[in-house]
């Protein structure tokens, strides 16, 4: 139901092989001089013009894979002036958070994984994870937004302890190679002044009220008294001065002093409960990454609380069936394990918070991949309840997500937020800073949804916890140890369905842009639909109805999962940026 009966089954072409790196890639930029000298090192995946251009870039010494363009060549330029892909993301990173604030920022939080390379041949490489992930103050209790659920989203009250600054400055501490300032440096200059790119352009208007009427807001997004368009110059003044401060005192910059002092008056002022304390005692948590196999490979991804287990544990079911083509069979299999996955995640939670882990450690495992396999059926689609989810867990949003490599093989996937479009709409003035609204992400005690499941109580707030998070910052390697992927997402509850997918979509034959790029399908149990983007092809989704999916067709450009990833194929690095948020990935 709702698919089109007369719609042809892709709207654009795609590659159905990669590319071999002798190919030579095509200039395909036409008619647009200003991007000529990039465009030589590119191309595009997409001509249609329904769809946003798609570039593959191959690369011999490094690349950096961000969703704006600017920040893959601040990746890169840092990668050429012998920094490390740490190095890079750091930079990418703190690039993102000023020009798509919408999305990221330091005041957020986020995740990270990082590959470190063999020492010497016998050796092997190690991989890391970086949890910078906000908590909820102090004064936080299970009920605080039961009255006014609202406030978890908007305001003071919705304001997380931020993780981003002491994050990447750990990452730095441990891997870094260049000086701290050097990878701050491009953003501080960024913030002074810069073009509204189209992503940008498109969401100031979506917040017309916000950005009119709120002086915080408008100084910088309605300087003139009308809002900015794409191609004006948009300045965050106060944001250079304060990523000025944190190049030159680092962390501590951000956590204590002026920087700290103002971003908990405004919060307050608005509501909220962040103290000096919290940010003073705020940590990251630094582990061995959570470790799979998927056919020939090693999947190494984040611990609870993100779905990097339930990655791997959709993983450990596909592997079993023979997917060696896309047809109706294997992508109604593919759904199938996705409501598994979503099943699982409803355990998910902060384990620190729990008395036993025991519910989130088996879900990466294989056995407990055994015990779903019998029920994963051919012919025909269950209701949500057949898939036994344990509780309601709220739909997250957002985010942002970078992915780097460099000629020695380290490589890193980073993924940051401020939670919901433009976070809690808190502003501070004196610093620039958007504060995140994570607070969200926690489960809410109430009334079950309309399908029985009560919100989970793993997932309520308390002081110090981390929330329930959708991503999972993912890097594979060959069973012979080589870096083969680094990968991850933007999009809330869409974004480890849409990394999983990807994977798949490198095993049917497509290139990295081209597996990015292809359509793609999700169904989180609730609501009870397959949502499709509109360039999947139509005999499968038509297949999918038969076998009782409920299919929503979708615009593949509407605000959704969007995909970053580097790869090594060949001795050749390959990079792409989804088009779904017009990203464009760099390399050298």
């Amino acid at each position: 139901m709702g698919v089109p009966q007369n719609e042809s089954p892709f709207r654009l072409p795609l590659h159905s092989k990669r590319r071999s790196p002798s190919v030579t890639l095509l200039i395909a930029c036409v008619g647009l001089l200003s991007f000529l000298a990039y465009c030589s090192h590119s191309t595009p995946t997409h001509a249609h013009t329904a769809r946003n251009p798609a570039y593959l870039i191959r690369a011999h010494n490094g690349a950096v894979a961000s969703e704006n363009k600017r920040c893959s060549d601040i990746g890169v330029q840092v990668l050429k002036d012998g920094g490390n892909a740490v190095d890079a993301i750091i930079a990418a990173t703190f690039c993102t958070g000023v020009v798509n604030m919408f999305s990221s920022g330091i005041g957020g939080g986020g995740f990270m994984t990082v590959r470190i390379p063999p020492s010497h041949p016998s050796a092997s490489s190690e991989v890391y994870t970086i949890d910078f992930r906000e908590t909820a103050p102090a004064l936080s209790n299970t009920t605080m937004y039961v009255r006014d659920p609202a406030s978890s989203r908007l305001g003071g009250l919705a304001v997380g302890v931020p993780g981003e600054v002491m994050g990447l400055e750990e990452a730095h501490r441990r891997w870094g190679s260049l000086p701290w300032s050097r990878l701050v440096e491009p953003s501080i200059d960024l913030a002074s002044g810069w073009e509204v790119d189209r992503e940008l352009g498109k969401r100031i208007p979506w917040f017309s009220d916000l950005m009119l009427n709120n002086p915080d807001w408008s100084v910088i997004f309605a300087p003139n008294g009308r809002l900015l368009r794409e191609g004006e110059i948009i300045r965050r003044t106060n944001l250079s001065r304060t990523l000025s401060m944190i190049s030159a005192g680092g962390s501590k910059a951000f956590y204590t002093g002026p920087v700290a002092d103002s971003i908990i008056k405004k919060a307050r002022q608005e509501g909220g409960i962040l103290s000096h304390s919290d940010l003073a005692n705020y940590s990251v948590k630094v582990d061995r990454a959570l470790e799979g196999t998927y056919r020939n490979m090693k999947v190494y991804t984040t611990h609870a609380p993100t779905s990097g287990p339930v990655l791997i544990h959709m993983l450990n079911l596909i592997e079993k069936f023979d997917m060696k083509e896309r047809n109706g069979l294997n992508v109604h299999r593919l759904v199938e394990i996705m409501k598994f996955g979503f099943a699982a995640r409803t355990k998910i939670c902060d384990p620190k918070f729990i008395n036993t882990t025991r519910q989130i450690d088996e879900i990466s495992t294989k056995a407990f991949a055994a015990t779903i396999l019998a029920n994963i059926t051919d012919d025909r689609t269950h209701p949500p309840e057949y898939y036994n989810p344990v509780f309601d867990i709220k739909t997250d949003h957002g985010t942002s997500h970078s992915s780097a490599v460099d000629k020695n093989g380290m490589a890193a996937s980073l993924t940051s937020t401020v939670n919901l479009i433009f976070g809690s709409q808190v502003l501070d003035p004196e610093t620039g800073i958007i504060l995140n609204d994570e607070m969200d992400d926690f489960s809410t005690p109430g009334v079950p949804n309309a399908f029985g499941l009560w919100p989970s109580p793993f997932n309520y707030p308390e002081p110090g916890k981390r929330p329930l998070s959708s991503t999972a910052p993912t890097i594979l390697e060959k069973l012979d140890g080589s870096f083969y992927l680094a990968v991850g997402g933007s999009g809330g509850s869409r974004i480890f369905p849409s990394i999983y997918q990807v994977i798949l979509n490198l095993g049917w034959g497509l290139d990295i842009s081209a597996a990015i790029e292809y359509g793609r399908l999700h169904d989180q149990l609730y609501p009870l639909e397959v949502d499709a983007d509109d360039v999947y092809p139509m005999d499968i989704l038509h297949d999918l109805e038969k076998r009782g999916h409920q299919v929503k067709v979708s615009d593949v450009n509407r605000v959704a999962a969007v995909i970053q990833a580097v790869m090594s194929e060949d001795g050749i690095y390959y990079a792409a940026s989804d088009s779904r948020k017009n990203g464009i990935a760099a390399g050298y």
